[in-house]
């Protein structure tokens, strides 16, 4: 099965929300999905309810090479979490110079969870590049591309357009024709904001997958430890389901269940070399 990440050039647009709305959307659906946040703030696990006391997590001690399964917690929303786990400053960045010696510290794990061609994963990456997301990235199927309708957004949109917003060269800018966007915490009465979707609609045509409303209901669920999975939730809940829907569309998810036995689908010459 097909490995996402949502990433982001900068934080604060709500990429981890709609990580986990995705993923257990995705899960409702009969999928199995698995989702791992490489996101130092560790801020993935609360989506899903987990305790804050809860420090424990996978990559917080890829340095050690422990075994991820044991870190794998089941939540009630049926996805299986690998959260990071919380770190100091310190042990932040021992971890990225880590993975930037040695990307399969990352690499191999990940390829070990797409082994099950029956598990779905589902990545929260850093905003921004980082060597986390450098190690995956030849790994990954889809990016989603979370971004506010905003001037600071609308100014990555002509670098996601040419592909070369990961950086430069073949690697990133293959990646990045893999790229798809969501605009989220769309206000519907602010000028700006019309201006920014109707310009990312004409710039970025099909690649332009969704746009979530502004919508209050979403922090006041992230409050009381819930996650807005019914479209009668709201509009943005009902715009959080159309943009699972554009997930799966975009990738020809095969129907649940029926995965067994199937190639999965992106770099099928490195699954045949033994690489994925």
């Amino acid at each position: 099965m097909p490995l996402i990440a949502f990433v982001s050039p900068k934080g604060g647009v709500g990429k981890t929300t709609l990580t986990a709305h995705v993923a257990a959307l995705l899960a409702q659906r009969g999928y199995r999905v698995l989702a791992l946040d490489l996101d130092p703030q560790n801020a993935l696990r609360l989506q899903f309810g987990m305790p804050i006391q809860d420090e424990a997590g996978f990559l917080c001690g890829i340095t050690r090479r422990l075994p991820w399964r044991p870190a794998v917690a089941d939540t009630a929303a049926g996805v299986r979490l690998l959260p990071h786990g919380t770190v100091d400053p310190l042990t932040v960045l021992e971890n990225a110079q880590a993975l930037h010696q040695d990307p399969e510290l990352l690499a191999g794990p990940v390829r070990e969870m797409l082994a099950d061609p029956e598990l779905l994963v589902i990545v929260d990456s850093p905003p921004g590049p980082t060597p986390a997301m450098s190690a995956i990235l030849p790994l990954v199927d889809l990016m989603v591309v979370v971004l506010l309708a905003d001037a600071a957004s609308a100014a990555q949109i002509p670098a996601i357009v040419s592909n070369r917003w990961l950086g430069r060269g073949r690697l990133a800018s293959r990646a990045g024709e893999r790229a798809v966007v969501v605009l989220n915490q769309m206000d519907l009465d602010a000028p700006l904001a019309i201006a920014v979707l109707d310009g990312a609609s004409e710039a970025l045509g099909p690649r332009l997958i969704g746009a979530v409303c502004r919508d209050e209901a979403v922090a006041e669920a992230l409050a009381d430890k819930r996650l807005l999975l019914d479209p009668e939730d709201g509009p943005a809940a009902e715009d959080l389901n159309a943009v699972a829907e554009a997930v799966a569309v975009r990738l020809r998810l095969p129907p649940p269940g029926g995965t067994r036995g199937r190639r999965r689908g992106g770099f099928s010459a490195l699954t045949e070399w033994g690489f994925r």
